[in-house]
């Protein structure tokens, strides 16, 4: 099996390369798909293959840096496993399912392998330790390697911009198949019939939400339908559960603290407890603006959201 190209990105501008990625899921799209992308949730990834998600692509620093070292890593790959590796400038696609999409950073020369190029922060490192891989970037590989039918593929990572880590991942039948089910059931179920996915509980969706509805129009009114009184019954349901562990933590809290009286640290077991005193100076507010009335007026910044309630 062989991919086919879709499109080649030689001379693709960011905005065409962002409108190829619409006909298609990539392979940070699985991950997403599959609830592992803490960026993106599935809603997000519907929106943005209808051409509906809200606002503009726009890389952030981290996304930037990552682009622009992603040749530093190949390089330092290539020098210390002696794998020679070469750049494929073309959006690849799955040859029986086109709608699986692949930009990959590298292929290795002479092997049926690829390599993935990562930076990652000095407090992401707990997630590279010994054997570990974070789980979205493994689906992102094993992506890949369902598109092109490879046999392996390299992860290599620079953490905290002193430390230099790779792995070679194998092809995992069984994940692929797992990954090519829920992609077409996802392409055919949902972007093709323009059905979005349920609101999942990651913060990618509420940031989308944020993002999609960030004022309420005032005074305006809708009957939700009758199925909502489950999803409400089941909040209430929670919310009693939440305060019941709330009360619980607050007496094991106590327990300790009456056992460690007016002693700032303890130890039990291999476990070091403290319970400091802490001195904090807040701003009178209240008192400011009667005071400094046109001062606090000027240097007061208004913010804007929407508080969610249930009576």
């Amino acid at each position: 099996m062989e991919a086919k190209v879709l499109t080649s990105t030689n001379e693709l501008s960011r905005k065409d390369w962002l409108e190829a990625r619409k006909v298609g899921i990539g392979g940070s799209d699985a991950a997403a798909i599959a609830g592992l992308n803490k960026w993106k949730s599935p809603i997000g990834v519907y929106l943005d293959k209808i051409g509906q998600a809200p606002g503009e692509d726009i890389a952030g620093e981290a996304a930037y840096w990552g682009n622009v070292m992603e040749d530093i890593v190949a390089q330092e790959f290539s020098k210390r496993t002696g794998l020679k590796v070469r750049r494929r400038n073309a959006m690849l696609k799955h040859p029986e399912y086109p709608f699986m999409l692949a930009n990959v950073d590298r292929l290795i020369v002479g092997k049926k392998e690829g390599l993935e190029c990562k930076t990652a922060s000095e407090y992401l490192k707990d997630q590279w330790k010994d054997e570990e891989i974070p789980a979205s970037y493994l689906l992102q590989c094993q992506h890949y390697m369902a598109v092109t039918g490879y046999s392996a593929w390299w992860i290599a990572v620079l953490i905290g911009g002193n430390k230099f880590i790779y792995k070679k991942i194998d092809r995992d039948e069984e994940l692929i198949e797992y990954l090519i089910d829920i992609e077409k059931n996802f392409w055919e179920e949902h972007v093709l019939k323009q059905i979005p996915p349920a609101f999942d509980g990651s913060d990618a969706s509420s940031d989308l939400l944020k993002a999609l509805y960030p004022e309420a129009i005032p005074d305006t009114e809708i009957t939700l339908p009758p199925e909502t009184s489950t999803v409400l019954d089941a909040l209430d349901q929670v919310n009693d559960e939440l305060k019941q562990l709330e009360t619980q933590k607050k007496e094991y809290e106590n327990k300790i603290k009456a056992l460690m009286g007016e002693n700032e640290k303890a130890i039990a077991g291999d476990r070091l407890i403290t319970w400091k005193s802490i001195i904090s100076n807040r701003f009178d507010s209240k008192n400011f603006s009667k005071e400094y009335p046109e001062l606090h007026n000027k240097y007061t910044k208004q913010s804007n959201y929407r508080r969610f309630t249930v009576k």
